[in-house]
C-alpha cells in the first residue's frame, strides 16, 4: 500500500508539473510582448534563485559532484533551462499558443527517440510509427495561415520562424527529460532545481544586463509583474521540483505520459485565455499528434502482463 500510495503521489507531481508548463507557456505570449526576452529570462531566473535560496546548500548525505555529474548538470541547465527559455519565449512570440500546443505534442515521442540514441534503449516500430504522427502534425500545421489572434499582424515568415523555434524547445525539453532521470539518482529533486536555476541565471546575466540597461520599467502595465512573478515561480521553481520529484519513482517512458498535459494546457489556456481560434486545421494536428502520444506511452502487452 505505501508502495501505491508513493506511486500515486510521483503521478500527482508528474501531471500538475506538466500542467503548469502548459499554463506558463501560453500566458508567456503577454510577457514577451511587454518584455525583451533577454530581460523575461533574466528576471525568470533570478526570480527563481531568491525562491529557491534555501534549496542550493549540499546535504550532510550527499556525495561530492564528480566532474560527469557536474557536466550533467550544466546540459541539464544550459538546454533544458536557458536554451529552452529563449526558444519558447521567442518563438511563441511569433506564433500563437495553439500552434505551440500542436508542436509540443512531439515531446514523448522525441524522448523516446532521445532515450534510443543517447541511454541505448531500445524503441519498437510503435514508437518510430508515434514519431510519424507527431511530425505529421507539426507538418499540418504549415496549412494554417497566419490569420490567428495575437499573430495576424505578423509575417507568415515570421510564424514558420516560430514554430521552428518551438520545436527547437521541444528538442531541449526532450533532453532535459533524458538527463534529469539520470541526476535524480545522484541528488535531490530540490537540489537539482537550485543548481539548474543558479547556472541559467550565470549564463543568462550578462544579456539580461544589456537588456535593462536602457528598458524603461515603468512601461509596462501594473498586472505584467504578478504574472511576471508567477511565471518565474512556476518555470522555475514549482514545475522543476514536481517533475523532479516524479520522475524519482517512475520510470521515463512513464512519466512521459503526463506530457500529454503541456500541449493541452498550452492550446486551452490559448483559446480560453488569449482569445486564440481554435481552427479545423488545428483540431486535424491534434489529432494525428495526441495519435502519436498513445502510441508512445501505452504500455507493451509484456509490461502490462507483468503489472
Amino acid at each position: 500500500m505505501k508502495r501505491a500510495g508513493s506511486r500515486l503521489t510521483a503521478y500527482a507531481c508528474l501531471a500538475l508539473s506538466m500542467s503548469l508548463v502548459g499554463s506558463y507557456i501560453a500566458l508567456t505570449r503577454p510577457l514577451v510582448a511587454a518584455l525583451p526576452v533577454f530581460l523575461l529570462a533574466w528576471l525568470r531566473f533570478g526570480i527563481g534563485a531568491i525562491a529557491m535560496l534555501r534549496w542550493v546548500r549540499k546535504p550532510s548525505t550527499e556525495p561530492a559532484l564528480d566532474l560527469r555529474t557536474r557536466g550533467l548538470i550544466f546540459l541539464e541547465s544550459f538546454l533544458g533551462n536557458f536554451l529552452f527559455t529563449l526558444c519558447m519565449v521567442t518563438g511563441i512570440s511569433m506564433t500563437s499558443a495553439v500552434s505551440a500546443g500542436v508542436i509540443l505534442s512531439a515531446i514523448p515521442g522525441m524522448v523516446a527517440l532521445f532515450s534510443w540514441y543517447f541511454l541505448k534503449e531500445s524503441i519498437g516500430p510503435r514508437t518510430w510509427a508515434s514519431l510519424a504522427l507527431g511530425m505529421g502534425g507539426i507538418a499540418l500545421l504549415a496549412w494554417v495561415q497566419a490569420d490567428e489572434h495575437g499573430v495576424d499582424q505578423l509575417e507568415p515568415g515570421k510564424v514558420w520562424l516560430g514554430n521552428a523555434l518551438i520545436f527547437c524547445a521541444v528538442l531541449c525539453e526532450s533532453a532535459y527529460a533524458v538527463i534529469g532521470k539520470r541526476l535524480t539518482a545522484m541528488l535531490s529533486p530540490k537540489r537539482i532545481s537550485a543548481i539548474i536555476n543558479l547556472c541559467s541565471l550565470a549564463l543568462i546575466t550578462p544579456l539580461g544586463l544589456y537588456a535593462a540597461w536602457d528598458f524603461d520599467f515603468t512601461a509596462p502595465a501594473g498586472w505584467i509583474w504578478p504574472l511576471l512573478v508567477f511565471y518565474a515561480l512556476a518555470a522555475s521553481v514549482w514545475t522543476v521540483w514536481l517533475w523532479m520529484t516524479g520522475v524519482r519513482s517512475v520510470p521515463a517512458s512513464q512519466a512521459a505520459v503526463f506530457m500529454v498535459l503541456m500541449p493541452l494546457g498550452t492550446a486551452a489556456v490559448g483559446v480560453l485565455v488569449l482569445g486564440e481560434s481554435f481552427t479545423t486545421v488545428h483540431v486535424y494536428a491534434f489529432i494525428l499528434a495526441l495519435a502519436g502520444l498513445v502510441l508512445a506511452t501505452l504500455p507493451q502487452r509484456s509490461e502490462a502482463r507483468l503489472s
